[in-house]
């Protein structure tokens, strides 16, 4: 990771209409079908979970605008992306686990499952500082419509909420709502990215 000028970059204008802004997140919100990650979770024994947080790491590299992001009141470039998950711990609580994304999806597995089993046992949050990471909570019990995150003023990176997924007669669907920082990228990355993750779950 490195420090850049906002001029040297795309962001420039960006950078300069958000940074001080006192609500600079924008939400997106899409149903996206997921019948594909359905089928390949239940026929190969892959967490759900896992596979979705591994087509969102891989929707994400290909826009160069993940890998740039407002970090205090600097921006900061990245050279590569993790993916964080919420893992239910043994006290009863919750931990937070970053897994560094990684195109090959059974190294991205076996980093997964050992990382959230050592944070779970743990109780300890495994944070990776190094890379531009994106934040999951998956609330797979219960239904909900959308989720609008909340802006710390702290954490800047962009984030991801869904709830239980719902069947149809052939297809599964899932809500998902997205939320960024409006320095790091535009409405039109955002939902480009989205369109590459319907794209990354119908090719997996």
């Amino acid at each position: 990771m490195q420090e850049v000028t906002p001029e040297e970059t795309t962001r420039a204008y960006a950078f300069d209409m958000w940074m001080k802004s006192p609500m600079p997140m924008v939400t997106l919100i899409k149903t996206i079908d997921v019948t594909r990650l359905r089928q390949i979770s239940r026929k190969r024994g892959m967490k759900f979970n896992m596979l979705m947080c591994w087509c969102i790491g891989r929707a994400a590299a290909r826009i160069k605008e993940f890998y740039v992001l407002p970090v205090g009141d600097r921006l900061v470039r990245y050279g590569s992306i993790a993916v964080n998950t919420i893992v239910a711990n043994t006290q009863g609580e919750v931990s937070s686990c970053d897994i560094p994304f990684d195109e090959d999806l059974g190294k991205f597995n076996d980093d997964y499952l050992r990382l959230t089993r050592q944070v779970a046992e743990s109780c300890c949050n495994h944070d990776i500082t190094d890379r531009m990471v994106i934040g999951t909570s998956a609330l797979a019990q219960y239904d909900i419509d959308g989720a609008v995150g909340m802006y710390s003023g702290i954490f800047n990176n962009p984030f991801m909420i869904w709830g239980r997924y719902r069947h149809g007669w052939f297809k599964t669907r899932l809500t998902v709502s997205f939320q960024f920082h409006h320095t790091q990228m535009d409405g039109v990355h955002a939902a480009r990215f989205l369109n590459y993750l319907q794209d990354q779950i119908n090719v997996l």
